[in-house]
């Protein structure tokens, strides 16, 4: 194995157990509130795509309606989300993050966890941010397109 391959490997594998630690930790933070697994998720979807019908919560996430109603209904239960008319079509419903819910009760669980990734991003130079940005970019972009399986 080349020492490329050989530093690929353990990026992949370093990659895995940060991945497994994340999830881990959201499913602390979820068991913490009260939350189901699927429900950390969803608030993560709403605050990165915004309002969403949950229809298009159920393509994300490729549960069923019925789960995903559930899922809706407990975030709500707790104000980590409204239900809202679709300004677009009366017909739908649009599931928007509350930001004050999520400040009061999801950020100040995640605060130690950001400043822990600050501090190793602070040790990076520009360069290499850029780098691990590129990096990040494209895994996502990769992982969107694999998540049927």
């Amino acid at each position: 194995m080349s020492a490329r391959e050989e530093v690929a490997a353990e990026l992949q594998q370093q990659l895995v157990r940060f991945i497994a630690d994340v999830i881990l930790f959201n499913h602390a933070v979820s068991a913490k509130l009260g939350l189901g697994a699927s429900d950390s998720q969803f608030m993560t979807l709403l605050q990165t795509y915004g309002p969403l019908t949950p229809r298009q919560l159920t393509e994300h996430t490729g549960l069923t309606s019925g789960t995903v109603t559930g899922v809706i209904d407990r975030l709500e239960g707790l104000g980590l989300i409204t239900r809202q008319s679709d300004p677009t079509d009366r017909r739908k419903v649009l599931v928007t993050p509350s930001v004050e819910a999520i400040q009061e009760k999801l950020a100040p669980l995640y605060a130690e966890q950001g400043r822990r990734i600050q501090s190793v991003l602070a040790t990076r130079t520009d360069t290499e941010l850029q780098t691990i940005q590129a990096f990040f970019s494209d895994a996502v972009a990769e992982a969107q397109t694999v998540q049927d399986l």
